[in-house]
């Protein structure tokens, strides 16, 4: 790999970590502030919320400068949501924030791979970006988890004068330590280097307004989009992944949900079984970037299919010595199916478009996914669907929807076989 991959993937592996720690400490901070179940339910969607409105923008500022300074923009806003929880802002709120610097995030960390690296390695960069990124996982859900821990929150307490600085309870000092970690990560971002790629300049006008300057992305956006999904690569893949990370992003509280039911764990517990599934993931995703090419990415769809049946397999497990391996599995059989796919994705967006661009693209898609199943399954809950039922209804869903894509795919190839055969040589780099 070439100088300066392993600094960005220190810089993402301490971004995420604090990202899925955060995600477990503003579950517990709105329990401990009584707030309903649709509230901790809703939090996966508010992280989703500006992922949604900027997307038309944040490909495009992430075009316009070094991606390494994006980087750094994004985490510097996630400390700005993590100190709003400190001073007392709505979970709610707070959560959205930093959802709106990991929104500027995304764009930026997947695109400086397709500057950096060859086409013939993205596989192997995106095995090593999910593989790390799941790893991130796991620890920040065990981090969040322990510093949540009745006996390992008091013993932080006692050991260091937090309440100088107006800090008292678990979740309070929780935070205060993932500003650190944002920070660290923030300290990597300033020693990625430069890739040499031309940048994107937004487009100024000076005869508008600044806002109508903005505005005026949203057809570039609307442009850029019909390329993708016209694309007959592009679109399969597209769909894949917006699929996956729409499920698994609501999956992380559905686990949280399905522990506390099944198994009767409190936050701190359930939070490991989360852990559980990024251990699969991860195991999956470095199988896939040792053994998948990009031209064989579709050749996944099939375990789509099977993480939506086994998804429905959890409703028949009451006891943890069968909960983990299933999780374990479950992760695996995702993990392998998304590298691949988000590979062959990032590939063929950017040579329609650009990087930034494309995961701008690929972001809007996926996120509101995650938005839409997400505010389905917070309303759900309101009006009292159990995690069984919940888990049922994404297994379903998952299965029939990869069918569908799977259906698609084939057509693709019955009806336009030159065209993507053409792509696939492309993306064999031949």
């Amino acid at each position: 790999m070439k100088r300066g991959f392993y600094t960005i993937m220190s810089a993402q592996f301490f971004s995420s970590l604090a990202d899925n720690a955060l995600f477990v400490t503003a579950v517990e901070l709105l329990r401990t502030q009584g707030g309903p179940e649709w509230q901790r339910a809703a939090l996966v969607p508010m992280f989703a919320l500006f992922y949604v409105i900027l997307a038309p923008f944040v490909g495009a500022f992430a075009d316009a400068l070094p991606k390494g300074r994006v980087m750094l923009i994004s985490n510097a806003i996630k400390i700005v949501g993590c100190l709003m929880m400190l001073l007392g802002g709505h979970p709610l709120l707070a959560y959205a924030v930093a959802g709106l610097g990991a929104a500027a995030y995304s764009p930026a960390k997947y695109g400086i791979l397709t500057e950096l690296l060859p086409a013939s390695q993205l596989v192997k960069a995106n095995g090593w970006v999910e593989g790390l990124t799941i790893t991130s996982i796991i620890l920040g859900v065990v981090v969040g988890g322990l510093l949540l821990r009745p006996d390992v929150s008091s013993w932080v307490l006692d050991s260091l004068p937090w309440s100088y600085i107006g800090v008292h309870s678990a979740a309070e000092v929780a935070i205060t330590i993932l500003v650190l970690i944002y920070a660290l990560a923030a300290w990597f971002n300033l020693h990625i280097p430069l890739t040499g790629v031309a940048m994107r300049p937004l487009r100024q006008d000076p005869g508008r307004s600044l806002a109508s300057n903005i505005l005026s992305l949203l057809p570039d956006f609307w442009v850029c989009s019909q390329r993708l999904w016209a694309d007959k690569l592009g679109q399969i893949s597209l769909s894949t992944t917006t699929l996956f990370w729409g499920a698994s992003g609501n999956l992380r509280y559905i686990v949280l949900a399905w522990g506390a039911a099944a198994l009767s764990y409190d936050t701190s517990q359930a939070s490991s079984l989360v852990g559980v599934v990024a251990i699969g993931t991860a195991a999956g995703a470095i199988l896939a970037s040792m053994r998948m090419r990009l031209d064989n990415a579709t050749r996944v769809i099939p375990l789509g299919v099977a993480m939506g049946l086994l998804l429905i397999c959890m409703n028949a497990v009451s006891d943890v010595r069968l909960a983990i391996p299933l999780l374990i599995v479950l992760g695996g059989i995702g993990g392998f199916m998304v590298v691949p796919m988000n590979a062959l994705l990032q590939h063929r967006g950017h040579n329609l478009m650009g990087a930034g661009r494309s995961i701008a693209v690929q972001n809007f898609n996926e996120q509101a996914c995650i938005l839409a199943l997400g505010a389905l399954y917070a309303l759900s809950t309101k009006f009292g669907l159990s995690a069984f039922g919940a888990i049922t209804v994404f297994g379903l869903s998952v299965a029939a929807i990869m069918v569908c894509i799977g259906l698609w795919h084939r057509h693709n190839c019955r009806h336009h076989p030159q065209e993507v055969a053409r792509l696939l040589s492309i993306a064999r780099g031949n």
